[in-house]
């Protein structure tokens, strides 16, 4: 077997989570600087509704993304654990139905999107003077999101080979790229709303080009056959069962961005979603450490629980924990004094500036504690346990979060909607940490 993907069962545990997370947390930051830095070029240069426009479209085209990230991880933990057993078969087959699966879902998805649009985007929150230009940006955006989806796959399969630096690569090519864009088309070519969606768009495009060598050059292990993409029933159940897990705590997303979009578009109007989606870049933005983390954790947790090396397995999770803690209380620390400024890079907007920092400080308020739940359900998902890495990724937002939003605003009005935020976050810590330490004194001795 290749020395990189054996290194998962050798090296010290520190040492290896931060060779898997250093580049996770670089790729996903700059990933989140993208849409940062895009979210506050199209304030500027656009206007306050053009944020709440690309934030009504978020949702659909996060969800097409999600297959491919779903498909992607519930392979990836199948391709850690053949790559640990010495399965190599197994590993090839596996990503071969991947690439299958997610260009037939894709496209599924895509067609009746762009059929439906007129339907779709109401729902979602567009309505008022959000709906234009959020028809505009959707549109555009979706043609590029089949690539997308086939980039998220790809891009977790290559963390799964233990080659975290090129997984890094692929996130940060297409991140230069939209911001480059944005600034020729809608700064200097003054396209408005067409330009940001052609710059995301062109810029998944740039990404897939980047996977797409990857594979068919030697850095990868994986050398497909055609027969490899011959969809195979067995392991289509096992990545959709594990995969399920993504695709549903991103579908749950997209719900709540759905509810979120409408239920303070009736509290406060079009301000409220802009404040929303000021506070939704930061979350994207600000945990990307914790993120990393989680990312770096799943190959190491998933190699050497294939290998049956549970020591290592324990280890990987109380370090992944202990770093994600810390990580998250420094990010709650900067959220708390520096809400205000955050806030003015994004707008001017006096009434925005002066509705979001408390809001914001409220959403980030149980931070410190989060990464006991992500990672967590990670662990659950990396060793293939499908259903609790299912019901634990689902525990916040769908059954805690959902419910929360849907009854506080009704007695506490808008605060009530933030307010939802850290409940779910502490109340869901608390049933991780109950069945993960279950697990651990159950299976891993």
């Amino acid at each position: 077997m290749p020395i990189n993907s054996r290194e998962l069962g050798e090296k010290p545990i520190s040492k290896l989570l931060i060779q898997q997370a250093l580049p996770a947390s670089v790729g996903i930051l700059v990933m989140s600087l993208n849409i940062l830095v895009d979210t506050i070029f199209v304030g500027n240069w656009i206007g306050p509704i053009a944020i709440a426009a690309i934030n009504v479209v978020l949702p659909v085209s996060f969800f097409i993304a999600a297959l491919g990230m779903a498909i992607g991880i519930g392979g990836s933990s199948i391709i850690s654990r053949a790559l640990g057993a010495g399965d190599d078969s197994k590993a090839l087959k596996t990503f071969g139905n991947q690439i299958t699966l997610t260009l037939v879902l894709a496209m599924a998805f895509v067609i009746p999107g762009l059929i439906f649009v007129d339907s779709i985007i109401p729902a979602f929150g567009g309505k008022g003077n959000i709906f234009d230009p959020a028809k505009i940006y959707y549109i555009i955006v979706l043609y590029g999101v089949p690539f997308l989806a086939l980039c998220m796959m790809g891009n977790n399969v290559i963390r799964a080979e233990g080659k975290p630096k090129f997984a890094m690569t692929a996130m940060i090519i297409p991140s230069i790229a939209n911001l480059i864009l944005d600034y020729i088309l809608i700064n200097q070519l003054d396209m408005g709303m067409e330009g940001a969606a052609w710059a995301t768009s062109v810029s998944y495009l740039f990404c897939f080009g980047y996977i797409l060598w990857f594979f068919l050059s030697k850095n990868s292990e994986l050398k497909l056959n055609h027969f490899h993409f011959r969809l195979d029933f067995p392991i289509l159940k096992e990545i959709s069962s594990l995969g399920a897990v993504t695709l549903a705590r991103q579908a749950v997303v997209s719900v709540t961005y759905l509810l979120m979009n409408n239920i303070l578009f009736d509290l406060g109007g079009e301000e409220s979603v802009t404040v929303y989606a000021i506070i939704g870049r930061m979350l994207m933005f600000a945990l990307f450490p914790v993120l990393g983390v989680t990312q770096g954790f799943l190959p190491i947790a998933g190699y050497n629980y294939g290998a049956e090396n549970f020591s290592r397995v324990r280890k990987s999770i109380n370090t992944a924990i202990l770093y994600s803690c810390v990580l998250g209380l420094f990010i709650f620390t900067g959220i708390m004094f520096f809400a205000e400024d955050i806030v003015r890079v994004f707008t001017q907007n006096e009434s925005i500036v002066e509705q979001t920092p408390s809001a914001m400080r409220w959403v980030f308020a149980a931070t410190p504690i989060i990464a006991l739940q992500l990672i967590g359900a990670a662990y659950f998902q990396a060793i293939g346990k499908a259903t609790p890495a299912f019901l634990l990724t689902l525990s916040r937002q769908g059954f805690i979060f959902i419910p929360l939003i849907l009854l506080l605003p009704m007695y506490y009005g808008e605060i009530g909607v933030w307010i939802s935020f850290p409940v779910a976050d502490v109340l869901s810590t608390m049933i991780t940490g109950y069945f993960l330490n279950r697990e651990i004194v159950k299976t891993l001795k």
